[in-house]
């Protein structure tokens, strides 16, 4: 009996033989022979059988409420996005409209990035349901207006290299929490943008117009702005009313304008300004006011047609009267000749390193 039971063993081991992976084929042939179906194999999901969850769209990676679909040739927004998306990646794409519907149920969405598609069309209400979006991402595309109806929440704006040609009061009216929008590299001009248009927003602190069309600075614009940018457009000169109200504005990018003179008195009006970028323009002399001035820190006035610098131009009569001294000043490819200027004239600069001058070619 013993010697039975050894032996049925031993057949079974030598039966059992070690695993080999076997193919697709051959394990649909087993089922065949078993008189197992395919369909009760590998069901076909019906009404009654759902997939669980959210599904990632088809192409698109999901990881951790972030939903990223760029680089992959869509000409419209997925369907049926997570609703728990809270990062929504759509760049670098063909989508030429974005519809009502097009992000419904994504209530917890908080940055969406549309950057460098074929935008020409936002419909009215196709960010309505978009609740919590504090960044919007539209630069880069063919949009003519700026959109309707943005979420309340909205807190930055980047809408540069468009086909912008009007901003209206009525579109930022409301967005109460905003606090940086950039609108350069668009076909603007200064009768395009209304006066005031930005001036409702309260915590607006960032404001970009760069590489545009306009001549003037806009008016009405919030106290609350810090930064300022308007480098590189057609404004030929600063006045006062121009600054007036920007007791908070810590920095001033104006170069690369056609600015020939900066009326006696505007930078008054900036009483926090810490830099300020007037170089390549048409200035034939340092603007005036600076040494009044406490906290100024940067100047560039290079690239200009300065021909004398006077010692009083950038530090006040008396020493020590300044709170914060001069880290960069730069007067390069001006024409005023560098042995001409008093060496008492940057008495409160900090290091004499900090003073760019050169010669003028």
């Amino acid at each position: 009996m013993k010697g039975t039971i050894i032996f049925l063993l031993l057949a079974q081991v030598s039966w059992a033989g070690p695993f080999q992976q076997r193919g697709l084929f051959e394990f649909l042939l087993d089922d065949e022979a078993s008189g197992i179906s395919p369909e009760e194999q590998f069901p076909i999901l019906t009404d009654e059988v759902q997939p669980m969850g959210p599904v990632c769209p088809f192409r698109c990676q999901c990881h951790l409420r972030v939903v990223q679909c760029s680089d992959l040739g869509l000409d419209k927004v997925p369907k049926d996005l997570p609703p728990d998306t809270t990062l929504l990646d759509l760049q670098n794409n063909k989508i030429a409209k974005i519809n009502d519907g097009d992000f419904k149920n994504l209530k917890n969405l908080h940055t969406l990035i549309l950057v460098n598609n074929k935008i020409n069309t936002i419909t009215p209400g196709a960010f309505t349901p978009l609740v919590k979006l504090e960044r919007l991402y539209l630069s880069k595309n063919l949009l003519k207006e700026l959109p309707s109806k943005m979420p309340k929440t909205l807190q930055e704006l980047r809408v540069h290299e468009n086909e912008i040609t009007k901003v209206m009061k009525s579109v930022f009216n409301g967005l109460n929490q905003m606090i940086v929008i950039e609108l350069g590299t668009n076909p603007l001009k200064s009768s395009g943008i209304e006066n005031g248009a930005f001036q409702g927003m309260k915590k607006l602190s960032y404001l970009r117009i760069a590489d545009t069309n306009i001549t003037t600075i806009p008016r009405d614009l919030p106290p609350s702005l810090t930064e300022l940018h308007l480098d590189g457009n057609k404004i030929t000169r600063v006045d006062a009313a121009s600054l007036k109200g920007l007791n908070n504005l810590a920095k001033l990018g104006l170069g690369f304008n056609s600015i020939s003179a900066v009326e006696n008195g505007s930078l008054a009006n900036t009483p926090h300004l810490r830099e300020l970028h007037l170089n390549n323009n048409k200035l034939i002399k340092v603007p005036g006011g600076l040494a009044e001035h406490k906290y100024i820190q940067v100047v560039y006035l290079h690239n200009n047609n300065i021909s004398a610098v006077g010692s009083n131009d950038f530090c006040p009569p008396g020493y020590n009267t300044k709170k914060a001294s001069y880290s960069g000043v730069s007067l390069f490819s001006n024409p005023v000749q560098y042995w001409e200027i008093q060496p008492s004239t940057f008495r409160c600069v900090y290091v004499r390193s900090a003073i760019q001058l050169g010669n003028f070619k």
